[in-house]
């Protein structure tokens, strides 16, 4: 019997790996001979580094870069331990490990102010390593600032009226009149970058950057209507002066608003494409081979519920099980509000691991122990099917 383990983390208690790992555990005191594949999953959110590295055996690399703002902060990226299809390394990078807010005090939280350069150093650092795959996770920003600091990070000058250059933040972008990417990094032009990106907001208006995630970034309501007009100045001068290569109508790109406008940066100056994240890891960490005459798909994530279906990890590894008629079996923490909507999508039956009414800092702690308890319990149902009558 061929197993195949595809979780995503259970957010504040448990890696993807060690999901992985308790359920094998649980399954291996009922099926002690089974093959176990074990691949570690994320959707491009927070965690997605770990996961990717750990599916591949890859490396974490270390950094101390400019924070969100201003200061050093430490910082890492990924290396995968395989080589994608075209013979290349691939480099795996959260926005956030640079750029996110958990780097920013609640008190000094403030988007017009914030700089994404951090994470133009860790794509730069990625490129002088001789990579030419990056994928770049979305979200936990702590910017608003369209990724200008990750193109000045990444060389491109960016500066005012009188040819000074632009300070940090989203603010600044009002001031933009001069776009110069002679000096962009030429590695740039060499490298696939693809975009983990799960939200389809554009870059301005009522859905844009600025109101959408503005206010958990410290903005308030006169703040998010100077940065919308910040990033519209800001994205009309850049398609204004570098016509020829961006599109026009890049702004309204579903996913440009992703991210403080991080979205519409990669999208102009990286020639980045924006996908869905579950799809840019399975694809990479080779999920559908693994799969390949499997008997069974365990995977699951700290809470599963109506949202599951719209991209998250459990419905990313269901569709690609499904390719290949492989029944999947999903693992949660909890189950949330319509968790049945992606038993509808397909998936055989859906587990939570909560055995009774506990704190929420038990339930985290004991996450490992009931994870592979509901584990051994869903194999020795299992087991019935193969016991002679």
């Amino acid at each position: 019997m061929k197993i195949v383990i595809a979780p995503d983390s259970f957010k504040e208690s448990l890696s993807a790996l060690e999901v992985a790992n308790a359920i094998e555990q649980g399954f291996k005191l009922i099926f002690p001979d089974a093959q176990y594949c074990k691949v570690p999953m994320a959707d491009g959110g927070e965690g997605t580094v770990q996961a990717m590295v750990d599916a591949t055996q890859g490396q974490i690399i270390n950094l101390t870069v400019t924070g969100p703002l201003g200061s050093p902060v430490n910082a890492f990226y990924g290396v995968l331990g395989q080589l994608n299809e075209t013979g290349n390394q691939t480099a795996i990078i959260e926005m956030a490990a640079a750029s996110g807010l958990h780097h920013v005090p609640l008190s000094q939280r403030n988007p017009l102010l914030t700089t994404s350069f951090g994470t133009g150093e860790l794509i730069a650092d990625a490129l002088n390593r001789g990579i030419r795959h990056i994928i770049l996770g979305l979200g936990g920003s702590a910017t608003n600032d369209a990724g200008a600091g990750m193109m000045q990070a990444l060389g491109v000058k960016l500066s005012d009226i009188a040819m000074t250059p632009l300070p940090f933040g989203g603010a600044a972008l009002t001031t933009l009149h001069h776009v110069d990417v002679q000096l962009l990094h030429p590695a740039i032009k060499d490298c696939v970058i693809e975009v983990a990106c799960d939200v389809d907001n554009p870059l301005c208006g009522p859905r844009g950057a600025s109101a959408i995630f503005g206010p958990q970034k410290g903005a308030t309501t006169e703040m998010i209507e100077q940065l919308d007009l910040a990033l519209s100045h800001f994205a009309h001068t850049i398609t204004q002066q570098l016509s020829q290569s961006i599109d026009a109508h890049c702004r309204l790109h579903p996913g440009a608003g992703a991210a403080g406008g991080m979205g519409f940066g990669v999208m102009t100056i990286l020639n980045a494409t924006l996908k869905p994240g579950v799809d840019i890891v399975t694809k990479s960490v080779k999920l559908a081979q693994y799969c390949h005459n499997a008997d069974l798909v365990i995977t699951g994530e700290g809470r599963i519920d109506g949202q599951t279906v719209f991209g998250k990890t459990p419905m990313g590894v269901l569709n690609v099980a499904k390719q290949q008629n492989v029944p999947v079996i999903g693992i949660s923490g909890c189950l949330g509000p319509n968790a049945d909507a992606i038993l509808a999508q397909g998936m055989h039956a859906i587990f939570p691991i909560i055995p009774a009414l506990q704190p929420l800092e038990q339930v985290l702690s004991e996450a490992q122990v009931n994870l592979t308890n509901t584990a051994r319990n869903i194999a020795a149902i299992l087991s019935l099917s193969f016991t002679k009558k």
